[in-house]
C-alpha cells in the first residue's frame, strides 16, 4: 500500500516529477527482469485477512483504534472503516507441512484479537459483508484516521466531482423478487462493506504471465465457490456483492468518461499478457496518479551501484489500481521479487474455509499454469471476465465459459476438471498429503452439497423470513448463527440447515474456541 510518508498537497510540479520517477522505475524493472535479479525461491505465500468489529447487537462497532491499542501487535492494522482490521500474515513457504502451521497460526492470531476485542467491548466477525451495515455506517466520519484513507477518499471525490452513486440488482430470494439497491453516498466508505481475504503467491519472473493468466481464468470459479457476501444496507444482492460494491465505489469515472470507455481502477484487465511488465507498463499508462508522492532514491543509479532499488513510486501508484489479481514487486532482505496478489475471495466463512480457497487457488492456477496447451490459448480474454461476474453473481447457479467443456456450472467445473489440476498443481509445489487432502476435501465437498457461505445466509434468512420475521430481525437472527459456526471452525458446507438449529438468543457474543477443528 506504499511505505512512505504521504503529504495531502500535491503542486503540477509534484507530478511531473512523479511522472518521471515511475517512468524510470520501468525502465528498471525491465533491466531488472532481462538481468534475472530476481529471487529464485523457495517458493513463499503470504495472506492477509480482513475482519468486522461488532457490538452486542450484531451491529458494526466504530472501534478498530480502541482494539489495536489492545491487540499491540503490528500485524494487525486498520482498515478503511472504523469497523475493520486487517491482519497481515508472514509469508512462509508453501511447500510440506506450512499450511497447517499457517492454519495453526491463524487460528491462534484470531483468538489474540477476539480476547482483545472482548476488552475493548466489540467482538469479531470474518465474512465478507456485514448484513447488518446501514447508510450511516457510510459516513465520512467512520473512515479511520489513516491519511491515506483520508487522502485517497478527497481524491477519489475530487476525481469524480460528484457524489458515489451505487446500483446493484439483486438475484431474488427463492419465490421472491429480485431486489435492488440505489443509493448515494458522500465518500467511499461503502468500499468498507468490502471484507476480503487476499492470498499472495512469490513467483518467478519467467512463470509469471503463465500464473497470472491462469489466475484471471480461474476468477469466475473462485467467487462462485467461495461466495460469501450476499446482503448489503438490507438487500439481498449478489452471492459475492463485494465486486459490485467495491468497482462502483472506487471509480474515479464521471458518467461520460464511463461512457467513453476510460478503464476503471478496480480493473479485471483487457488482454493476456506474456510478461509482468505488460501489467505494470498499462497502469502506467491509463492511470493518473492519486498519491504523487516521490523519494530521493535514482532506481538506475542504485542499479548500477549493484544494489536493489525500491521502485517506490511504481508500488505506490500500482497499490492505487486495484486489479483482482494484482502483480506486486517487493524487496525482502534486500533481494527483489515478484508476487501476485489475488484480490477476488471474501474473508470466511471459517478458517479452515479460508485455507480451503487459497490452497485451492495456488494449485489450480500452477496446475493450469503447467498444461501443454495454456487454456488462456483457447479462451477469449472477455469469457474470463464475464465468468467473474457470473460468479460473483450466481455463485453456484451460475453458467461459466470453459474450453472443451462449453458452458457449465462451477461445480461441475471444480469436480471433473479443476480439482484433479489442483491436486496436482499442490503436489508440484511440494505440499504435504496431509495440507493438500486437507484443504481439497473441504472444496470438493463444499461443489457437491452446493454450499456456499453467501448461499447458506440467503437460505437462513429466507427460512426465518416465512417464519415471520421481519428482514433486520431475520439478518440478525442469522448472523448470530453464524457468528457460532463460524468460531466452531466446521467448514461452511457442513453447517445445519436453516431451522435444524436455534441459534442462541443470548445478547453476547460467543468466544473463540482455538481446539475447533475438521476432520
Amino acid at each position: 500500500m506504499g511505505e512512505c510518508a504521504i503529504d495531502p498537497v500535491h503542486t503540477d510540479q509534484d507530478l511531473q516529477c512523479y511522472g518521471e520517477k515511475t517512468q524510470a522505475c520501468l525502465d528498471a524493472l525491465a533491466r531488472m527482469l532481462s538481468a534475472g535479479c530476481f529471487s529464485a525461491g523457495p517458493q513463499q505465500m503470504g495472506l492477509e485477512v480482513e475482519l468486522n468489529l461488532i457490538d452486542e447487537n450484531i451491529d458494526p462497532a466504530m472501534a478498530n483504534q480502541t482494539v489495536l491499542e489492545h491487540i499491540d501487535d503490528s500485524a494487525f492494522q486498520a482498515e478503511l472503516g472504523q469497523h475493520m482490521i486487517e491482519l497481515n500474515v508472514a509469508p512462509r513457504p508453501l511447500a510440506g507441512d506450512e499450511a497447517l502451521e499457517l492454519e495453526r497460526e491463524l487460528r491462534g492470531a484470531l483468538k489474540t484479537a477476539d480476547d482483545a476485542a472482548r476488552a475493548a467491548g466489540v467482538g469479531l466477525i470474518m465474512i465478507g459483508m456485514l448484513p447488518t451495515l446501514r447508510p450511516d455506517h457510510f459516513d465520512q466520519r467512520w473512515i479511520s484516521p489513516v491519511l491515506r484513507y483520508t487522502i485517497l477518499n478527497r481524491q477519489i471525490l475530487a476525481a469524480r466531482s460528484e457524489n458515489i452513486e451505487l446500483d446493484i440488482k439483486g438475484v431474488p430470494l427463492a419465490g421472491g423478487k429480485a431486489e435492488r439497491l440505489q443509493c448515494a453516498a458522500d465518500s467511499i466508505l461503502p468500499a468498507s462493506g468490502c471484507t476480503s481475504v487476499q492470498p499472495h503467491l512469490q513467483v518467478a519472473p519467467d512463470d509469471f504471465a503463465a500464473h497470472w493468466n491462469a489466475a484471471q481464468a480461474l476468477a469466475g470459479v473462485q467467487v462462485a465457490v467461495a461466495a460469501n457476501s450476499a446482503f448489503l444496507l438490507g438487500r439481498a444482492l449478489w452471492h459475492e456483492t463485494r465486486i459490485p460494491l467495491f468497482e462502483q465505489t472506487i471509480d474515479t469515472r464521471s458518467p461520460e468518461l464511463r461512457h467513453q470507455g476510460m478503464r476503471p481502477r478496480v480493473w479485471f484487465g483487457q488482454r493476456w499478457i506474456t510478461s509482468i511488465l505488460d501489467l505494470f507498463e498499462e497502469n502506467v499508462r491509463y492511470f493518473s496518479p492519486l498519491l504523487p508522492q516521490t523519494q530521493h532514491e535514482d532506481p538506475l543509479a542504485v542499479l548500477d551501484a549493484g544494489s536493489t532499488p525500491s521502485l517506490s513510486e511504481l508500488r505506490l501508484h500500482n497499490s492505487t489500481i486495484w486489479r483482482w489479481n494484482r502483480p506486486v514487486y517487493d524487496v525482502a532482505d534486500g533481494v527483489p521479487h515478484l508476487r501476485i496478489e489475488n484480490r477476488v475471495l471474501p474473508a470466511g466463512p471459517t478458517v479452515i474455509d479460508v485455507l480451503a480457497n487459497t490452497a485451492f487457488f495456488f494449485g489450480a492456477m500452477r496446475g493450469l499454469a503447467e498444461e501443454e496447451r495454456p487454456v488462456w490459448s483457447q479462451m477469449p480474454f472477455h469469457a474470463a471476465q464475464h465468468n467473474l461476474y457470473a460468479g460473483a453473481r450466481l455463485g453456484m447457479d451460475a453458467h461459466l465459459y470453459w474450453p472443451t467443456i462449453g458452458w457449465t456450472r462451477p461445480d461441475e467445473l471444480v469436480l471433473r476438471t479443476l480439482l484433479p489440476l489442483a491436486h496436482e498443481g499442490l503436489r508440484n509445489c511440494g505440499m504435504s498429503d496431509a495440507a493438500r487432502e486437507r484443504y481439497l476435501a473441504v472444496i470438493e465437498q463444499r461443489c457437491i452439497t452446493r454450499r456456499t457461505g453467501a448461499s447458506w445466509q440467503r437460505t437462513t434468512v429466507q427460512t426465518l423470513t416465512d417464519q415471520g420475521a421481519d428482514r433486520p430481525g431475520a439478518l440478525a437472527a442469522m448472523l448470530r448463527g453464524y457468528l457460532e459456526h463460524m468460531h466452531s471452525n466446521q467448514p461452511v458446507h457442513t453447517w445445519p440447515s436453516a431451522g435444524a438449529r436455534q441459534p442462541s438468543k443470548s445478547t453476547s457474543l460467543p468466544s473463540l474456541d482455538v481446539t475447533g477443528h475438521y476432520a
